[in-house]
Formats: structure tokens, sequence, C-alpha cells
């Protein structure tokens, strides 16, 4: 929930900032440190918040400072001050560089820029600080901005750079914000208007954004809620209900979508993501407008939505009126806009990955403050160090591997009149378990099974040791109850592994079957990976454990992909589905 008007004023008073003065503009290079300074009026108090530590981006592109007797850094002797030009002597009382270091050239000391990634989904804003512009302080200052909300164990608590992903997007139909009185339901809470399921690879080369329709008939279950004096309810769930009732009403919490997100798609969400209509009208500002594409003039009553045919630029209210109407497009139904949405969201990631905002350190400022005021997480992901996490890993991502693909749907069987729709049981498991796989929908999983082939001739290749010289352990590591003692008896039973032991649950759930070895043991999980069908990918090289007799053994962690013990583990069930999609990287027009 985006704070109000005088919430937002005391919050910049407090920081040391007016609401007629743009942050961006406070930040100042101090060519005497190399670093950034927020520079008040000079009426204010200066602003205890230092700046952007040494190294960041921000020193690399910003617009050198002039010099001139009136300016805070002073004269530079023999003329103003360029970039290029050593840097001058400092100010009066500002210290000189620590002794044996030399005063550095600006060419010497300008980092490559970082990217920076900003998602904004549908008519909400999906948010990822625009960490490498600014240090520690000016982080848990965008910190102070973000509002959080406890879904206890609706989602996983911590968050993990060596994994694959979850973040369920949300955007409400709340009318909060100024000039939003004319959207959305009157008296809403805030329903799940736009839902985005994004799930981020384990080896961070794609992604896959999941839409899934508000209005899909689903089942809501029982919804364990903390209010806001701190004591705890539980919703009661409903049967064969439109989808965007799982927030808000009854008193719903991002817990409750969370949970239902896990109902329809057999998949946990990680963490949450949400915002509100201001988030499309203060981020499309921020970036100077968002490209969109349109087939057909588009002179829309109702959303006010004036378009030529053809390629136009929006941004603020004209930016989201185009991702809220639903009359200009289609059949003019929620599937159609959910297209629209999906273009626009592309071509929002296009223009955060241009070099006109990844080289803007003012642009790059004004999006970290519109963004994360917009911007409501659970509590796992609230803090700073955790918010510069997920937005690091997720700039790892190329525009081009990231797919948008909706849940597939069909019209509901129970209406005469269609109106709502229902999950296709024919086409979207595959899709479910393919998300669950951490299998890419774009071309990046061909280049995947060139590299699983790859992997498996090595690992694979050489000689394996017989049966009955394999020693492992045997965890649970999120496969059903009771699959590592049906896994023991498979392998001493029928496969000869005698010195095999059941060493209970794995310390963290595992999406994929793994099997660890140190060196000396690669002949024994040769032969293991033959018994079992294991993939190359599913070796790990590392180390071993010790089993029950004080003898060097490995581990084999049976994951959530594990289905029984006869079944192979080698992932052929997982492919790409047949699916509608698009990519980042694609421009389409709506029609």
């Amino acid at each position: 929930m985006a704070p109000t008007e005088d919430r937002t004023s005391v919050d910049a008073q407090s920081r040391g900032r007016a609401d007629d003065v743009d942050p961006a503009d406070q930040w100042v290079l101090n060519p005497a440190t190399g670093e950034y300074e927020l520079r008040l009026d000079p009426s204010a108090p200066r602003s205890s918040v230092p700046g952007p530590r040494r190294g960041s981006p921000h020193t690399a592109h910003h617009p050198a400072p002039p010099g001139g007797a009136g300016h805070p850094y002073g004269t530079v002797p023999g003329g103003p001050w360029t970039p290029g030009h050593e840097v001058p002597p400092p100010r009066r009382g500002a210290p000189g560089p620590p002794p044996g270091r030399r005063p550095g050239r600006s060419g010497q000391r300008r980092p490559k820029a970082r990217r920076a990634l900003l998602w904004t989904g549908g008519t909400m804003a999906f948010v990822v600080l625009a960490t490498g512009t600014a240090g520690y302080a000016y982080l848990k200052h965008l910190e102070g901005n973000v509002h959080t909300t406890d879904v206890g164990d609706a989602g996983s608590g911590d968050f993990s750079r060596d994994e694959a992903f979850d973040i369920l997007v949300l955007g409400t139909d709340k009318r909060t914000g100024s000039g939003n009185d004319g959207y959305g339901d009157a008296g809403s809470v805030g329903h799940a208007d736009t839902t985005i399921l994004l799930h981020v690879s384990e080896d961070r080369t794609n992604a896959t954004a999941l839409s899934i329709p508000r209005d899909l008939i689903v089942d809501i279950p029982d919804c364990p809620t903390k209010l806001e004096d701190g004591t705890e309810t539980v919703v009661p769930g409903l049967r064969g209900a439109r989808f965007n009732r799982s927030l808000g009403e009854g008193g719903r919490d991002p817990g409750c979508v969370m949970r239902t997100v896990e109902e329809v798609t057999g998949i946990k969400p990680d963490h949450f993501m949400m915002a509100d209509f201001n988030a499309v009208k203060t981020l499309t500002s921020a970036v100077d407008g968002v490209d969109v594409c349109v087939e057909h003039p588009v002179h829309d009553k109702l959303s006010k939505l004036e378009l030529p045919a053809g390629t136009s630029r929006v941004e603020g209210e004209q930016a989201l009126a185009f991702v809220r109407t639903r009359h200009s497009f289609g059949n003019e139904g929620d599937l159609d806009r959910i297209k629209v949405q999906q273009h626009f969201l592309a071509s929002l990631m296009r223009k955060m990955s241009s070099g006109d905002t990844l080289t803007n350190p003012a642009k790059l400022v004004k999006l970290a403050e519109a963004a994360t005021n917009a911007l409501t997480v659970d509590t796992g992901i609230g803090s700073v160090g955790t918010l510069k996490d997920v937005a690091l890993e997720l700039r790892k991502v190329p525009p081009k591997n990231i797919a948008f693909t909706t849940v597939p749907v069909k019209d509901n069987p129970a209406e005469a009149v269609k109106a709502t729709v229902v999950v296709d049981d024919a086409r979207a498991p595959r899709l479910f378990d393919a998300i669950a796989g951490d299998v890419s929908l774009t071309e990046v999983e061909e280049r995947r099974e060139r590299r699983e082939k790859a992997a498996v001739a090595a690992r694979l290749e050489g000689t394996k040791a017989p049966a009955s010289e394999v020693r492992v352990q045997v965890l649970n590591g999120g496969a059903p109850a009771g699959s590592a003692q049906r896994m023991l008896s498979r392998l001493q039973v029928e496969e000869g592994v005698s010195k095999s032991e059941n060493a209970g649950n794995a310390d963290r759930t595992l999406r994929r079957t793994t099997l660890e070895y140190a060196p000396d043991q690669a002949g024994q999980a040769r032969r293991l990976a033959t018994i079992l069908g294991l993939s190359g990918s599913a070796l790990k090289p590392g180390g071993s454990v010790t089993n029950s007799q004080g003898l060097p053994a490995m581990t084999l962690t049976l994951g959530e992909d594990f289905t029984g013990a006869g079944s192979p583990l080698d992932g052929s069930a997982a492919g790409p589905p047949d699916v509608e999609k698009s990519t980042a990287d694609e421009v389409e027009c709506a029609s």
C-alpha cells in the first residue's frame, strides 16, 4: 500500500528533503573524495545521510560539478573543474587523501556501470531496487520507504542466492493516491487485480512470468492472517470463487494469495511484492515514458485512453489507462488485457536496461524513490540486505530469456453466459511442472540441454565401482514422506547396494535430486547414477560424509522431483510445454 500524501511529506522532511525538491538533484559528487553526498539547500540543515560509497556507478556517470568560488567544492586551480582533470585539492577543512595514496584521475576510477533492473507488471509495479547506484546508507533510506507484511508460513522466510526462487507480484485495485478515484471498485479494500508468478532459474539464465487471470475460478483455502493489532485469525476459504477475491475481501492478506497460487499451480511462492495504481504512473514518469504499440487507433471513453495507430510513448495517467483498459483490444476480456500488460511490461524492461537509463544516476535515483514508496513486501525480503540481494540476482537474467505466459484456461462450463474461466487440465499441468522443475520456456532450454549432454558425458564416463562397494546415505529433501526408506529398500534388496543407509530428512528442500561425492568416489557415483537414472547435472562433485560405520559415504538427497523408488531421475519427463508466450526483448503491437 502506498503511503498517503501526508505520510510521504513527513517521511521526506524526516530524511532531510522537502516535497518540492527532486531527491536526485540533492546527490552531488565531491571531487575531493570521489563520493556522493546529500546536499540540501544552503538554508536547510545538512543531512546525516551519506552519499554512495566510493566506487559506486554514480561516480562513473554523474556530471562533474563546475568549479567556482560559489561552488561548495571551491575553485579548481587554473579554471573550472572538468572531466579528466586531476581531482582538485580538498575543500577547506576536508581531509586529504590517506598517506601514501595519490589522488586518482577520473579516468582511472571509472567502473563499468552496473545494470539496474526495475519491473512493473500490468496495473501495478514489481520493483527491483536500483542497487549499485548508492551506498548502504542510501539503501537504508530506501528500505524506510518500503512497507512490509508478515505472511507467516505462506512465505519461505529466507532468500537464497544459490537456488531458484519464485516471487508473487501483486497489483491491487485499491483507490489510494491522488487522482485514482475513477479506477477499481468503489469501496474496495484491494483485490488481486493483477497477479504474476515470477520464477527465476537457479542458474539465473532465464525467468518465467506466469500471469494468473483475475476471473479464474479457484478454491481459496483457509487463510491464517495477522491483524493490525497483532492478533491472529483464520479467514475462511471459498470454493468456486474468482481468483481476485483471494486478496482484500474478508481481511485476506497477500499470504492468502500465495496460498491460493500454491493450491492452483502446486508451486509455493517464496515471497511477494505488491503495489497499487500509483506505481505505474510514477515509475513510467521516472523513465520519461514507455513506448507502446497498437495496431489500430484507440478511443476508449471508459479509460480515456487516446492513441493513434503505431507506436506512442505513454507515462503517468496515460500509462495507467493503457494497462487498465479492457475495451480496446481483442474481445474486451481480461485475457486480452493480460497480453497488453505483458507487452507493456516487456517495453518497460527494455527501457530500464537501455543505456539512457543505466547511465543516468538522477533517473536511477528517481526510479528507486518512486518504486520503494509504492512497494509492499513480506518481512522475509523487507531488509535492505535482502532487497539488494534480490535485485542483484534478478539483474543477471537477460531480457531475451524472460518469458511471459498465462495459465492455460478454458471457458467455465458452468456458465451459460461466459464471464469466467477455469484451469485447462489438459495443458496447464505440464506448464506448472516445467516451472516447478526450473525448465525455461525460451531458447535457453536448448542450450541447457546441450550443456546437460556435455555434463553427462564428462561425469558419467569412466569406470564404475561394483554395486557392493557403493557407500551412500539417503536423505529426504522434499520428496513424499517415506521416500528415503523406500529408496533404501530398493537399493539394498533389488540393486545390491548393501552399504546404504537412511539418514532421515535433509536440512533444506531441493527441487531436484542430487548425489554429492568426493573425487575418489567418482566410480561409486557413476554406478549409482546408472542404477537410478541420474543425469550428469544431478552429480555434485565435492566432499563426502561419514556413515554410521565411520567410513566415507556419498549423499543422495531426494528432491521434489522424486516420484517413486523405481522412477528415473534424469528429468526426461520435464520439457518446455507448448504454450503461448512472448519474451521481454520482443516488440509487439496490441490488437
